[in-house]
C-alpha cells in the first residue's frame, strides 16, 4: 500500500501557494497599469450607426493645432434628473476625447457655483455670472419624499484660452421640439459648441462685419439685440454705400444688407456687384412688399404694396427670384388680439394663431441649419432658384407642408383671425424662403457699358478695376424676410430678443441662425461641420415597458447574478478536482 510523503505534500502545498501569491500579485499590478493608461489615455470605440461619438476631421485639425492650455468650468456638479446628468457624462466624454488630440492641453473641472452658499450669497454670484453670459434657469426636481421643488442650475461652460474667455450653452432651447428631442439634440451639437468656442478665442481678432445703411435699413431699438450678436462675435462697421468708394473683401469678411426700403442706385449696385467678384460674401434679408403692421392700431387691415429696391435683375443675376408674395403657413406662431372687454372695461387679449408668422422647422441637413429648432418669419417672401447649375443653390428654410402663397397684392386683414385654419387650404407646401449661393459669380454689368469716367475713378483712385467674372468662389445666403433678426421693443420692457416676443414664453432661435449664417460665410475653416450628425431618438416602447417589466427585470437583474454563481461554482468544483490530494 502506497503512502504520502509529508514532506512532498508540503513543498508541493507551499509551491502552490506561491504561485497564487503571484497571480495575485501579477493580476494587481496588471489593474493598477490598466487605471494608469486609462487615466493617461481615452480612447473607445464607436459602434453608432451615425458615428455620433466619432470627432470630425475639422475639430481632429483644430484641437491638434492647439498651442496653449484652454481651461472649461462646467457648471454641472451636483444631483440632476436622469436627462441632466446623462447630458453632463456627455460633456465629460467629449472633453476626454478632445484631450485624446489636444495632447491633454484642455483642462477641465465641473462645479456647483451655489455649493455651501447661503440665500443671501447667490443673489451676488447669479449677476456675475449672467454678466458672463451664464444664466440660470429653473429645473423641476422631485426629493426622495417625493415632493416637486425647482431648483436654479447652470447649463453653461466658461472656456478660457489665451487670455479670453466665452460661455457656452450646453442645452438646446426653441419652442418646436419636445424636451426629450431637444436633449438628444443638445448632445449631438456639445462637439461643435464646445470646439467653436476654443476656435473663436484662437484667433487674434474678430472678424469685420459691414452692415449697409442709408437706404432706409433698420438701426435703433429694432435691431438693438442684434447688434448686440453682431459685436459679441465680429467687428461692426456701419456704412452708407453712398458715401463709400469701395467694398473691399480684405477688410470685410461680409456684408449685411438688410430690409432695404428705398431704391438701390446703379452705382450703389456696381460697388456691393465688384464686392461679390472679389469674393465677398452677402447675407441678404430682403422685404419685396411693404407691409405696415404698426397700422393694425388703427384700421383692421392693410393692402401690401411694393418696394422699388431695384435689386430683382440683380438677385436673378446671382442665381434667386424673390417673389413679390406672402407665405401663408399653418405651422405659424401668435398674435394678441382683442377679442372683448371686461365689466370693468379692461381689454380682453388672446393670441390666435397668424399665418403671416410662420415658424420655419428645418429640414436641410446643410450645417447651418441641421439639427436647429423653429425660425419665427415675419410677412415672408419665397424664393425661387433661377439660372444655370455653375451655381450651387442650397435650400436652407422652407414652408412647412400645410402652407401657399398669396401674390401681391394682398389685404391682411385682422378679420382672418376669427375663422379656424383647415389643411385643405394649405395645399403649395415646401416654398424655399432661405437659399445658400455658392460658385463663381458673374457680374451684373458684364454686358453693360459704364461710364468711362467712373471705371476710371474705381480703378485709380481704389484700385478696383472692373470685374467681368469672379475667379473666387464666393457664397451669399438669400432670404425673404427683413424682419428675421429684428426683435420686438417696448418703451417699458425695452427691446426684446430676436426671435421672442413679450406676449408670449416662446423662444426661437433665430439668433443661431443668423451666427451659423455668419460663420459659414466669413470662416474658411469653420467647424460647422460639427453639425452635420443625425441625432437618432432610439426610445423605448413605453407599451412593452410596462407589460414586459418584470420579465426585463430578471433578464438584467437575475441572469447575470446567476451566471456568476454558476460560473463561480463551475470552477470551485474543477479546481478542488485539481489539486485535491489522493489518499
Amino acid at each position: 500500500m502506497a503512502t504520502t510523503n509529508p514532506t512532498n505534500t508540503t513543498t508541493k502545498r507551499k509551491s502552490q501557494q506561491r504561485q497564487a501569491l503571484i497571480r495575485v500579485l501579477l493580476l494587481v499590478l496588471i489593474l493598477v497599469g490598466v487605471n494608469i493608461l486609462a487615466s493617461k489615455v481615452h480612447y473607445g470605440i464607436d459602434l453608432t450607426k451615425e458615428k455620433r461619438f466619432t470627432l470630425t476631421p475639422a475639430t481632429v485639425k483644430m484641437l491638434e493645432g492647439i498651442d496653449d492650455i484652454a481651461t472649461v468650468e462646467v457648471y454641472l456638479e451636483g444631483k440632476f434628473p436622469a436627462g441632466i446628468e446623462r447630458l453632463k457624462e456627455e460633456v465629460r466624454e467629449k472633453l476626454n476625447s478632445f484631450n485624446n488630440y489636444a495632447g491633454t492641453k484642455i483642462i477641465y473641472t465641473f462645479t456647483d457655483p451655489f455649493e455651501g452658499k447661503t440665500e443671501d450669497e447667490k443673489g451676488p454670484i447669479f449677476q456675475e455670472l449672467a454678466k458672463k453670459g451664464v444664466i440660470g434657469r429653473q429645473l423641476n426636481v422631485q426629493s426622495e419624499d417625493g415632493e416637486d421643488s425647482r431648483k436654479i442650475f447652470f447649463p453653461y461652460a466658461l472656456v478660457q484660452y489665451k487670455g479670453r474667455e466665452t460661455a457656452v450653452s450646453l442645452m438646446e432651447s426653441g419652442s418646436v421640439y419636445d424636451p426629450l428631442t431637444q436633449l438628444n439634440i443638445s448632445e449631438s451639437m456639445l462637439e461643435y459648441k464646445l470646439a467653436s468656442a476654443i476656435h473663436k478665442l484662437e484667433k487674434p481678432v474678430k472678424p469685420t462685419i459691414g452692415y449697409l445703411v442709408g437706404e432706409g435699413e433698420p438701426l435703433g431699438w429694432g435691431t438693438y439685440h442684434m447688434m448686440k450678436t453682431l459685436e459679441a462675435n465680429y467687428l461692426v462697421d456701419t456704412f452708407e454705400l453712398s458715401r463709400r468708394g469701395a467694398i473691399s473683401p480684405v477688410v470685410y469678411s461680409a456684408i449685411i444688407i438688410n430690409r432695404p426700403v428705398a431704391t438701390i442706385k446703379e452705382n450703389e449696385k456696381y460697388k456691393i456687384d465688384q464686392y461679390i467678384m472679389r469674393g465677398g460674401r452677402v447675407l441678404w434679408c430682403i422685404d419685396p412688399l411693404f407691409t405696415p403692421l404698426d397700422s393694425l392700431q388703427y384700421s383692421d387691415n392693410f393692402m401690401t404694396s411694393e418696394l422699388p429696391l431695384n435689386l430683382n435683375d440683380m438677385l436673378f443675376n446671382y442665381g434667386v427670384r424673390i417673389n413679390t408674395n406672402l407665405v401663408e403657413d399653418m405651422q405659424c406662431y401668435v398674435l394678441p388680439v382683442t377679442v372683448g372687454r371686461t365689466q370693468q372695461g379692461e381689454a380682453q387679449i388672446e393670441n390666435k394663431p397668424w399665418m403671416y408668422y410662420p415658424v420655419f422647422v428645418p429640414t436641410s441637413k446643410h450645417p447651418i441649419v441641421n439639427n436647429m429648432d423653429g425660425i419665427l418669419g415675419k410677412f415672408v417672401s419665397s424664393i425661387d432658384t433661377v439660372g444655370g447649375p455653375e451655381i450651387k443653390k442650397t435650400v436652407l428654410l422652407e414652408s412647412s407642408k400645410y402652407s401657399r402663397t398669396a401674390p401681391h397684392p394682398v389685404r391682411v386683414n385682422l378679420s382672418m383671425l376669427q375663422f379656424a385654419l383647415r389643411e385643405d387650404m394649405f395645399q403649395r407646401p415646401y416654398n424655399p424662403v432661405a437659399v445658400l449661393l455658392e460658385g463663381k459669380f458673374t457680374s451684373i454689368f458684364k454686358d453693360v457699358t459704364l461710364a468711362p469716367g467712373f471705371l476710371a475713378i474705381m480703378r485709380d483712385s481704389f484700385q478696383q478695376p472692373f470685374i467681368k467674372e469672379s475667379d473666387t468662389p464666393g457664397a451669399m445666403i438669400v432670404i425673404g424676410d427683413g424682419d428675421m433678426f429684428g426683435n420686438e421693443f417696448n418703451e417699458r420692457s425695452g427691446p426684446s430678443r430676436m426671435g421672442t416676443s413679450r406676449n408670449s414664453d416662446a423662444n426661437f432661435v433665430n439668433e443661431s441662425f443668423l451666427l451659423n449664417c455668419l460663420e459659414y460665410l466669413t470662416d474658411r475653416n469653420s467647424l460647422l461641420e460639427a453639425r452635420t450628425k443625425d441625432v437618432k431618438l432610439r426610445l423605448l416602447d413605453k407599451g412593452r415597458i410596462k407589460e414586459e417589466r418584470d420579465t426585463w427585470r430578471i433578464v438584467n437583474v437575475a441572469i447575470p447574478i446567476a451566471m456568476v454563481l454558476i460560473f463561480g461554482s463551475v470552477y470551485m468544483f474543477f479546481r478542488r478536482r485539481r489539486y485535491e490530494v489522493k489518499q
